[in-house]
């Protein structure tokens, strides 16, 4: 017998938030399992939705389940916890008719395996609904409840952005734009635009990015003019604005130190004829950068490695360029990623740090003189960006800071004391932060 519209949807996306918000799993992942148990495609999309929306109201969320439930729920039933989250943040976010949301929950629940909580569910949910006003004024007295972030990541914000910190909050709780990185090695911009138009997708040049195009809207990638011949990357402002800090040449040897899935890997080999070498830690992130350069066209040496342990893998052969974009806390892109902001842990930044300075060290040597080392995260935090940066200076005379790359157009963000550091939603990039150092001649 087929399952009510949308009931499917209901249960998948309550099954990934217990993988994230209890086993810390990470969404994409969790979403994996979750996605092939749904059968329409309308109904995977609007699983993704659900945890998106539920990741960006969790304090609240679990507050008023917390405060509608007498007695907390055996642990066996803690996936009802999360039918019944999904569903409290589809009534407040009111996008469907509440006795839509309602039947949908109780039905997933039937669907879990939990019809002895089937009656509960609905009561829960009818008493929210009823005494909604009530209920939020009581359990959204905290910061965390107010703006859907952990307590201690809004004071981070606030320590190093006092005056941007709420923008940026606000930004990071918005649904991201489409932006596409034309493969020009396959055709121009120009007629890139032109085959979007035929297909009926509304989108723009973006200024000072010569590769870059926005979607007005966002489409399923499969959509994409040939999209499956190579013809485009999915690729936000700030991550295509990084190519231009290598300053690249024909003829270069360039190494992406931290290249996995790739992205940066293939923009550096369609805007010029260099000789790339690509490092990366994990397998699967190191296949992704293969597919990725096989279905654009493009050539390079892959290695699995840990670049920050360049002995172990380093052919001895110095680079012309040197690309780190470094695993970090991955603030900038919590509007993408909701799911970042309850997967990582205060404890976590220490780590992250210590291994950004270890990959800067390391990675330093393999530099010619006269060649740039390009530094990039898709970071917010001064810890792991311009103070990392700082540090890296004063134990290395032999590095100079260089100014930002000059374009058509001043990019969104500031001048830090050293780099430059875009925050999310300025001119719709992510928040990224760059900085590009030159290795000078020995004396």
């Amino acid at each position: 017998m087929p399952t009510a519209t949308g009931v499917e949807s209901r249960l998948g996306a309550a099954e990934v938030a217990r993988a994230v918000l209890d086993q810390g799993v990470a969404a994409d992942v969790a979403f994996e399992s979750a996605l092939a148990k749904v059968t329409q495609s309308q109904d995977r999309a609007l699983t993704r939705r659900l945890v998106h929306d539920l990741m960006r109201d969790w304090p609240m969320a679990d507050a008023l389940c917390r405060r509608l439930i007498d007695r907390p729920f055996k642990r066996r039933d803690r996936l009802v916890f999360f039918i019944l989250a999904v569903a409290i943040t589809e009534m407040r976010l009111s996008r469907e008719p509440a006795h839509a949301i309602v039947h949908c929950a109780v039905e997933a629940t039937r669907l879990a395996q939990a019809q002895h909580l089937a009656k509960l569910v609905n009561a829960l949910l009818r008493r929210f609904q009823r005494d909604k006003a009530t209920l939020e004024a009581d359990c959204g007295g905290s910061l965390a409840c107010q703006w859907g972030y952990p307590e201690w990541l809004i004071n981070r914000f606030k320590g190093d952005w006092p005056q941007e910190w709420q923008a940026l909050l606000t930004a990071g709780n918005a649904s991201p734009p489409l932006t596409l990185r034309v493969n020009t090695r396959h055709w121009s911009r120009d007629q890139a635009l032109l085959a979007l138009a035929d297909a009926g997708i509304e989108a723009e040049a973006m200024p000072g990015l010569p590769d870059a195009v926005a979607c007005a809207h966002r489409h399923a990638i499969r959509s994409i003019p040939q999209f499956d011949q190579g013809a485009w990357s999915v690729q936000d402002a700030s991550a295509q604005w990084a190519i231009e800090w290598l300053n690249l040449a024909p003829g270069l040897r360039v190494l992406d130190a931290c290249a996995g899935p790739g992205g940066k890997a293939a923009h550096c080999l369609e805007r010029a004829d260099i000789e790339l070498v690509a490092v990366e830690s994990v397998p699967d992130r190191l296949s992704q950068v293969a597919d990725g350069l096989t279905r654009l066209g493009l050539t390079a040496t892959t290695v699995l490695g840990d670049a920050s342990q360049p002995e172990d893998w380093w052919d001895g052969q110095l680079f012309d360029r040197v690309l780190i974009d470094a695993p970090c806390s991955a603030t900038g892109v919590i509007r993408r990623h909701p799911d970042i902001r309850w997967l990582r842990q205060p404890k976590d930044l220490d780590a992250l740090v210590a291994l950004q300075a270890s990959l800067l060290r390391g990675l330093w040597s393999l530099v010619k003189p006269g060649g740039i080392l390009v530094y990039v995260t898709c970071s917010v935090l001064a810890v792991e960006n311009h103070q990392q940066l700082e540090l890296f200076l004063e134990t290395h005379t032999d590095a100079k800071a260089l100014s930002p790359p000059q374009g058509a157009q001043l990019p969104p963000g500031r001048q830090m004391s050293v780099g430059w550091q875009v925050l999310p939603g300025e001119h719709d990039w992510d928040g990224f932060y760059f900085a590009a150092v030159e290795r000078l001649p020995a004396e």
